[in-house]
This record gives structure tokens, C-alpha cells and sequence, in this order.
């Protein structure tokens, strides 16, 4: 259970603290960072991504909700709350706080990331910043038919 510190340690201080440096300690150069985006090839691949972010987010406060260490593997669920006011998401900047929650898990090698899946809701922060329109939730009056029928 000695890694299960690396995962903290990797979301507080690239996220909360925006320390660059840290990616390219804790990520080993052939590590594969799987992402709904794709993958990236170690610190090389992973800094567009990150960049992309810091550059169109601000205040973020990334929190670890849950952290879980099973052999080489360590898991974290952790929330993010930030403010979109860059334009590098595609769309001119909103300015509107928004809120997501994410799952990240790592494999850890000699003190390093070899592999890690990352699954966060962009749908959600996509909505909350109006790049997209929220759909109007209509399957609550269905539920409620079902149920009372």
C-alpha cells in the first residue's frame, strides 16, 4: 500500500497547484493515459491535455473523495469544481463556474504511472458552461406513469 499516496499527490499538485514538473516525475515516458479523447503516450502526450485545461479553466479545486490502492493499482474518485474563462475548449470563454466528478485509476511502477483510465463527465461541464443545451428531462413523467400504473 505504499503507492496509493502517488494518486493524491498527482491530482493536488498538477490540478490545485498547477505543478507542471509534477507530471513529467510521476509519469513514466511510455506510460498510456486512456482517455474518451484517446490515448497519450507519457509526459510528451499528456501535456496538450493538461495545457488545453489550465489554459481554459481557473479557480479549479480538485477533491479526492475516495482513494483505493489495490496492488499495483490505485483508484480515486474525486470531484473538480472550476471556472471556465479560456478559449481553448473550442468556445469563447463563459466565465461560469461549473462542477464535474471523475474516476482516475493508476498502475504504479517503481514509483511511477505506467498506465492510467481516466473517466470524467465533460458532458456535464460542457452544460454547465453552455457549449451545449441541457435536454429537458422528460423521463420523470414517464417514471412516475410506470410507477403508479
Amino acid at each position: 500500500m505504499a503507492n496509493k499516496h502517488l494518486g493524491k499527490r498527482f491530482l493536488e499538485e498538477v490540478w490545485n497547484e498547477g505543478k507542471r514538473e509534477t507530471i513529467a516525475e510521476l509519469v513514466a515516458t511510455d506510460c498510456v493515459v486512456h482517455d474518451a479523447a484517446g490515448d497519450a503516450v507519457g509526459p510528451e502526450g499528456f501535456y496538450p491535455f493538461y495545457d488545453r485545461m489550465r489554459t481554459a479553466i481557473s479557480n479549479v479545486k480538485l477533491v479526492v473523495d475516495d482513494l483505493m490502492e489495490d496492488g499495483d493499482r490505485i483508484c480515486v474518485r474525486w470531484s473538480c469544481s472550476a471556472t471556465h474563462t479560456g478559449d481553448s475548449l473550442g468556445i469563447p470563454a463563459t466565465n461560469k463556474p461549473y462542477v464535474v466528478t471523475g474516476i482516475t485509476i493508476m498502475r504504479v511502477r517503481d514509483g511511477q504511472f505506467v498506465e492510467a483510465w481516466q473517466n470524467w463527465d465533460m458532458y456535464a461541464m460542457m452544460q454547465q458552461i453552455g457549449a451545449i443545451e441541457r435536454p429537458a428531462p422528460t423521463y420523470i413523467g414517464r417514471a412516475r406513469a410506470v410507477i403508479s400504473s
